[in-house]
């Protein structure tokens, strides 16, 4: 008997739309913003897409407000004619409000521009790609120096993530169990020479410190960044932080 060689219509249909939501679908990674102004406030709205990671951040600027930041690993759907972002959220700082750990938020690619059809319809342009040596996701590991102790790695529920990409910062602190929200803070940031400069724009615990400028030095062993300097207090600090793979 024959193998039948002829490939059902149906099946190329749907490895046709498999592909095509696969390469046309997913949302070019880099960062994404759009700035609302309504009776004289201005709100940003901003979206990174790293890897296989999504974060929202939404704060107003003159007078600096932080409003809420969420984030998650990331897939997409089809939903017949639309597109869906799913997200699977590890952190939520409305999480005591909405209890949302999952969301499905509707969206289009306009030419470079992404469109969110959300809380409100967002029109997010992209910013001017930058790579610099610290870019990538970073977990916090442990207090330096190291002297081979135990490090908070993947497995800890508890987790201070620090995202640098296309010349922003955030870092995130929360607990994927219990999902706690403790803080984050953003902003811009550059590193060069072994120097570490950040800029706050938002920051949760503490709007008085937007526009604050902070500097820092840092060392890259192996698939560690070594952070020394002063904290936001003024307080002296080591940290240790593990690339996230």
């Amino acid at each position: 008997m024959k193998n039948n060689i002829h490939t059902p219509f149906w099946l190329i249909i749907m490895l046709f739309l498999s592909i095509s939501l696969g390469v046309y679908g997913q949302i070019m990674p880099g960062v994404y913003t759009d700035t609302v102004e309504t009776n004289g406030v201005k709100k940003v709205h901003q979206v990174k897409i790293f890897n296989d990671y999504f974060v929202y951040n939404e704060y107003e600027i003159t007078p600096a407000t932080f409003i809420k930041t969420l984030g998650g690993f990331v897939d997409y759907e089809m939903t017949g004619s639309e597109k869906q972002i799913l997200l699977r959220l590890e952190f939520n700082s409305d999480y005591n409000k909405d209890a949302q750990t999952q969301l499905s938020i509707p969206y289009t690619i306009d030419g470079k521009n992404l469109k969110l059809y959300w809380t409100e319809n967002l029109t997010l342009k992209p910013t001017a790609n930058s790579n610099q040596e610290l870019d990538g996701a970073w977990l916090f590991a442990t207090r330096g120096p190291d002297n081979g102790q135990e490090r908070r790695g993947e497995s800890n529920t508890r987790k201070t993530l620090k995202l640098l990409t296309n010349g922003t910062f955030q870092w995130i602190a929360y607990d994927t169990q219990s999902f706690r929200f403790s803080g984050t803070g953003g902003g811009t940031y550059g590193a060069k020479d072994g120097i570490y400069t950040e800029q706050i724009e938002f920051f949760s615990k503490d709007d008085t410190r937007v526009g604050a400028t902070l500097n820092f030095n840092y060392n890259l062993k192996d698939d560690d960044w070594h952070h020394t300097g002063n904290n936001s207090k003024g307080e002296p600090m080591y940290e240790i932080w593990g690339k996230r793979r």
